[in-house]
């Protein structure tokens, strides 16, 4: 009698909504990642699947939402998260399940201060206090052409070029570079006068830094750390069909999803926090 061998690829629950983006062609390229499965599920839905036992049927997490803002306002609204959220997200990173944050990620949830140390760090949409420090708003740029450059040898970096072009949009924002292990750098000028005000732009003055004197940001990219026993990756690429398309972001963003589904990954983050 025959048996049937069904070894299922690396599952990805992919956390969507909350920024505009093209859809079809995002979970194009996702599909295009050779061994792994995908399942989008929109904000507030995704939310449902936060905890130990909701997770349970995937091997990893991808997060391309911005939850906690309510942009039907001007300037923005903020939104806490519920309890029943923070409560099983924090379980799951007990735990070691494996999170990849995309691009505009770095947002969410502005009102729970732990996403922040979670991630890496945070792209204010209105000033607010990080850290214990006040923080200005923080800036983007559409549409631009830059080099990347590779700065670690890393599971995520392998088989990518060392320097490579992207055209696509960049934020000046919080990063967290003590908590966190650089692999990723831009070429591009992280200063006020090549970004617009986050801020600006909620009230509805696109493309605006008049009164913004933001001080000089990080140049960085993408990165790897730990939180409790997770492994962690954010990539700040990802905004639309130019980065898509870039065999470089997707060499990278299937390297950074088969990373933190392995054992090995696991395994460096619970020693990293037993060493904490």
């Amino acid at each position: 009698m025959s048996v049937i061998d069904y070894h299922p690829d690396t599952r990805v629950l992919v956390s969507v909504k909350g920024h505009p983006y093209p859809r079809d062609a995002f979970f194009g390229m996702l599909e295009s990642l050779p061994g792994m499965t995908f399942t989008g599920v929109e904000q507030p839905a995704s939310q449902a699947f936060l905890s130990p036992a909701a997770a349970a049927d995937w091997d990893v997490f991808l997060f391309y939402d911005m939850p906690g803002i309510d942009f039907s306002t001007q300037p923005p609204r903020l939104v806490a998260p519920p309890a029943a959220l923070m409560e099983g997200f924090t379980a799951l990173l007990e735990q070691g399940c494996g999170f990849v944050f995309l691009h505009h990620a770095i947002a969410a949830w502005p009102l729970w201060p732990e996403y922040a140390d979670i991630v890496g760090g945070r792209f204010l949409y209105l000033p607010g206090e990080l850290k214990g420090r006040p923080r200005l708003d923080s800036g983007y740029r559409h549409e631009v052409d830059y080099r990347a450059r590779v700065v670690a040898d890393h599971p995520l970096t392998d088989g990518v070029e060392r320097d490579f072009a992207l055209t696509d949009e960049l934020y000046l924002y919080e990063v967290f570079e003590e908590d966190v292990i650089p692999l990723l750098r831009s070429d591009y000028c992280f200063d006020r006068d090549h970004f617009y005000s986050a801020a600006e732009a909620g009230r509805g003055r696109m493309y605006s830094n008049d009164g913004w004197d933001h001080p000089p940001g990080s140049d960085l990219l993408g990165w790897v750390k730990h939180y409790r026993n997770s492994p962690i990756v954010y990539l700040q690429p990802g905004d639309g069909e130019a980065a898509y398309d870039s065999p470089h972001f997707r060499q990278l963003l299937g390297n950074a999803l088969t990373w933190v589904a392995s054992d090995e990954a696991r395994r460096w983050a619970r020693a990293r926090n037993g060493e904490a």
